[in-house]
């Protein structure tokens, strides 16, 4: 048994959407205030864990690869939590963009089905393309959480 696996609205369903979503482009953080306040605290304590291993005893006896690659680890959160700081998604008439570490947008035409997942500590939309791979952003207003659950009942999957 074959199910289509895909719901591609209409011009006017798509329009529809667009108006119940607001005036275009609708804007927003992609990550909630908690969340980057709460990473930062936890790469803060990290930060100076390491600096109270570093200067005691216990940093004498560290191999010095085994001390870079924590370094190197550690560099790479505060990368990502810096990107996390900045990242802004963005829905307009094109289709949703957001800006990440490499930028991650999809146009409207692409999205073969698309479902909102509400987790806890990020609101995301998972849009599957015809591409074949899916495209995931997340949501850090309630205005953007809002518009994802609107986009994901206008592309859901069909039986």
């Amino acid at each position: 048994m074959i199910f289509s696996t895909q719901h591609t609205p209409s011009e006017e369903e798509r329009s529809q959407l667009l108006e119940a979503i607001g005036p275009l482009p609708l804007r927003g953080v992609a990550w909630p205030a908690w969340i980057k306040i709460l990473a930062w605290l936890v790469l803060g304590f990290i930060g100076l864990m390491i600096a109270h291993t570093a200067a005691g005893p216990a940093g004498k006896t560290v191999s010095p690869m085994v001390a870079g690659s924590i370094l190197l680890c550690f560099v790479a959160l505060v990368v990502l939590a810096r990107y996390m700081l900045v990242s802004e998604t963005r829905i307009t008439h094109r289709g949703i963009e957001q800006t990440w570490i490499s930028r991650r947008e999809v146009a409207w035409e692409d999205i073969q089905f698309a479902k909102f997942i509400p987790l806890v500590a990020s609101k995301r939309l998972v849009c599957f393309t015809s591409k074949g791979r899916p495209v995931v952003f997340q949501a850090g207003t309630r205005e953007l959480q809002v518009a994802f659950a609107r986009i994901a009942l206008v592309y859901r999957r069909q039986k």
